[in-house]
């Protein structure tokens, strides 16, 4: 005879049941803004923008580019560079497992994506940054890969984009990977010198080295809404200087008031708003 415990169990969590749920895996995601469940292809119409509250929700690079570029004659550059262990690092983990680890969580080789494509019909090339892959750090292989995106640029007499999200360099390449803020930053200036417009779009949330090369060194350097950038985190600052930072700082919001970016764009402006700009600075009429 069943127990009193057994009789006012819910007859879907009694035990032998196994009826499964009638919602498919991965129809709803939480909103990290507001938590709201929201309903995915909802969201995926919004583009990844919360309904509810406006957050942007984080995506990943190839992704962001596919939303942003045209669909037709995309071409990835560099595609089969991968990161090499050639210093043999360890910390907690071997770099080498860190690398198989975020190449499983992100579905990448590397922390950035690079394409040759069009947007609403204008030629360029255009560059994200992986968060998933170890933070979207920049080791030597992100360099070469942006690199190579900014000479095929210059190559094409193209037009350069970049949508940056990192925690700052690799340190499990040690200074390797700080080489390439300068090698980054060297080979923007030759795209400058060719009168190529570069513009730097800066995502929640954009740190370290990359944010004190690559990220601010746009003809025009855009951010969206609410989105961290900095060189050093809020935390580590107060820690440091023992001091109250004021609200909103380091928010995109707070950048553009003090004269640190030019604009903030949302994600559904961001076509049109680029493509406008790019047509502005090569000086071609809009269509």
């Amino acid at each position: 005879m069943a127990n009193w415990f057994d009789k006012i169990l819910p007859s879907f969590i009694k035990k032998g049941s196994t009826k499964k749920s009638s919602v498919p895996e991965g129809l709803w995601q939480t909103c990290s803004g507001c938590n709201n469940v929201l309903y995915v292809p909802e969201l995926e119409a919004s583009l990844y923008v919360c309904p509810k509250c406006d957050h942007h929700v984080r995506i990943g690079a190839r992704k962001r580019l596919d939303l942003f570029l045209d669909s037709e004659n995309q071409i990835e550059i560099a595609s089969n560079v991968s990161p090499t262990d050639w210093l043999k690092f360890k910390d907690t983990k071997r770099y080498k497992d860190r690398i198989t680890e975020a190449e499983s969580n992100s579905d990448e080789n590397e922390a950035i994506v690079v394409k040759q494509g069009t947007l609403l019909k204008l030629p360029l090339v255009a560059a994200a940054f992986e968060f998933r892959f170890m933070g979207g750090s920049m080791g030597s292989v992100v360099g070469q890969k942006f690199v190579e995106g900014v000479n095929q640029a210059l190559n094409n007499q193209l037009p350069f984009v970049c949508f940056s999200t990192s925690g700052g360099a690799r340190m499990q390449e040690s200074l390797v990977s700080l080489y390439q803020m300068a090698k980054t930053s060297a080979v923007l200036q030759k795209l400058k010198e060719a009168g190529q417009p570069y513009i730097s779009i800066m995502i929640d949330p954009i740190y370290g080295g990359v944010a004190a090369s690559l990220a601010m060194l746009g003809d025009i350097n855009i951010a969206e809404p609410k989105a961290l950038v900095g060189f050093t985190g809020p935390r580590v600052i107060e820690q440091t200087l023992k001091v109250q930072l004021p609200e909103g700082f380091q928010r995109s919001e707070f950048l553009l008031d003090h004269g640190a970016i030019d604009m903030i764009v949302h994600r559904k402006d961001l076509q049109s708003t680029v493509h406008r700009l790019l047509l502005n600075l090569l000086d071609k009429p809009s269509s």
